[in-house]
């Protein structure tokens, strides 16, 4: 299964990010792990904040899609045109990777450590 998990965005400052989109656009913030990653509630669709440590994308904007295994993945988007950008790692919370899609723009794929797993 393949869906849209969050929008991410960079920053430098997680508390400051997650605190403007709270406060000025009136975002709940659903978790936030200190310094490294804050998810909003975007309205059906996570608008997630990567501080410098979760930074996979190389400091760009990218849509994420929730997968049951990112791995699994890489070699079919590859043969589609796909180019690996970070590949497959095991983050705090998540198996995650970043790819580039034909057209040049930085996407990532990540799925639950426990069903990466399996």
């Amino acid at each position: 299964m393949t869906r849209i998990g969050n929008v991410l965005y960079p920053v430098k400052d997680v508390a400051a990010a997650a605190a403007f989109y709270r406060d000025a656009l009136g975002l709940a913030v659903k978790f936030q792990d200190g310094d490294r990653y804050a998810a909003l509630d975007g309205g059906g669709t996570a608008f997630a904040i990567a501080g410098p440590e979760e930074d996979v994308t190389g400091g760009v904007p990218a849509v994420s899609f929730k997968v049951d295994d990112v791995a699994a993945l890489i070699g079919p988007l590859t043969a589609a045109g796909a180019e690996v950008v970070r590949a497959p790692e095991e983050g705090p919370h998540e198996v995650r990777a970043a790819l580039r899609d034909p057209a040049g723009n930085v996407f990532v794929l990540y799925a639950s450590r426990e069903q990466s797993r399996k």
